[in-house]
């Protein structure tokens, strides 16, 4: 699969999804949509990708305001045919915080699972009436298995993978590819962690996957790759045992 010519990022300033551009546009796209709240930060990312020749367009898009994501996206498709998009939004929340106030844990969930169910329908209706196109969803590997540290961000990013995965398998045929992405604990300005964390990754590393999955026409993507054999194994594990684990 070739890489695109137009790309729409929802989450403009996350930083997987920027190196994402950037790559993309190194290789062949020329057309880029930023969707997302409007601020110094959206106007400040399409500045850097405009720099690097592509055509770039911020569009005011909020993941909470599920009732708008028809009327938005609708006049990003309506400018002509999207090669892909990068559904790249979600916050992480705060453990400790989330438990104590439930409206934070349930801001979370809105963010990760609600808003992308939206936007991620509304985007492969559009993609399935232009008949091609890859839909692209940032997951986590947190999503894969409750842990004590991260269960509420684990569990809306477990249903936003299974609901990647169905809807993969929903509109198998179309022409439409859909690819899910599971990265490790990924070092970026906005997230902070112990020195070394196993199969930690970078923004950068997770384009070089997202391009790699691509090409392949791949419906999973691992990053690091060698993180599909250890949460396989990982999965199969006694929770009396999981939960002693330094995870």
């Amino acid at each position: 699969m070739r890489p695109p010519q137009s790309l729409l990022v929802l989450g403009g300033t996350s930083e997987i999804a920027l190196a994402t551009a950037r790559r993309m546009i190194a290789r062949r796209t020329r057309t880029v949509w930023l969707a997302g709240r409007p601020s110094p930060a959206l106007e400040s990312a399409a500045s850097e990708l405009r720099v690097l020749g592509a055509e770039v367009h911020t569009v005011a898009f909020d993941a909470l305001d599920p009732d708008s994501h028809k009327t938005v996206l609708g006049k990003v498709f309506a400018e002509g045919d999207v090669d892909m998009v990068l559904l790249a939004f979600g916050i992480l929340g705060d453990q400790a915080r989330d438990e104590r106030e439930p409206a934070a844990a349930v801001r979370v969930a809105r963010t990760n699972y609600i808003g992308a169910v939206s936007a991620g329908l509304v985007s492969a209706r559009a993609l399935q009436t232009q008949e091609h196109g890859s839909l692209v969803v940032l997951s986590s590997v947190a999503g894969e298995r409750a842990r004590r540290a991260d269960f509420i961000y684990g569990s809306s990013k477990a249903g936003l993978d299974t609901f990647t995965q169905g809807l993969g398998d929903a509109l198998h045929g179309t022409g439409v590819h859909v690819m899910v992405v599971r990265p490790g604990f990924v070092r970026s300005k906005l997230t902070a962690g112990p020195e070394r964390v196993p199969f930690a990754t970078t923004p950068e590393a997770v384009a070089t996957a997202i391009e790699l999955g691509l090409r392949r026409g791949s419906e999973a993507v691992w990053v690091p790759g060698t993180l599909r054999v250890v949460m396989s194994a990982l999965r199969h594990v006694p929770r009396a045992l999981f939960r002693r684990l330094p995870l």
